[in-house]
């Protein structure tokens, strides 16, 4: 069975699980409701299933005009290495393009900047560098 790909949400539980398959919330600090919400809240989501089986996932916050982030592009582990993630960025990328902005952001994952080179993405000039501010509960 193909592939399929869909732009409504997920179940709450299916996005948590493909969430923590990334070891991006090792402490916890989200929880199944907050990751849904968040992705409820985004300007674009991408999901790809297999069968019932929510495997892999993008989606992008926007001013809608100017500027976009692409955030939590993931794919399951074992469904790695077979063109999904390709598929989701080349899918957010056109949503983009089609919807005028030109601007494209994203922070990436340790090892994975010539994933995202590959689509065109520049890492920032050294003299221009990204920042960041994790704020953590007290």
């Amino acid at each position: 069975m193909p592939f399929s790909f869909r732009t409504d949400m997920p179940a709450k539980e299916d996005y948590f699980n493909l969430f923590q398959s990334t070891g991006w919330n090792p402490e916890g600090y989200w929880t199944q409701e907050m990751l849904h919400e968040a992705a409820r809240n985004s300007w674009h989501i991408v999901t790809i299933y297999d069968g019932d089986k929510l495997v892999a996932s993008g989606r992008m916050v926007s001013d809608g005009i100017i500027q976009c982030f692409l955030c939590e592009m993931m794919v399951l582990p074992e469904y790695q290495n077979q063109g999904l993630g390709k598929d989701i960025i080349s899918h957010l990328i056109n949503h983009a393009k089609d919807k005028g902005i030109r601007w494209i952001q994203l922070a990436s994952a340790k090892g994975k900047q010539g994933f995202y080179e590959k689509f065109g993405f520049q890492a920032r000039a050294t003299d221009a560098p990204g920042m960041n501010l994790f704020v953590t509960r007290d």
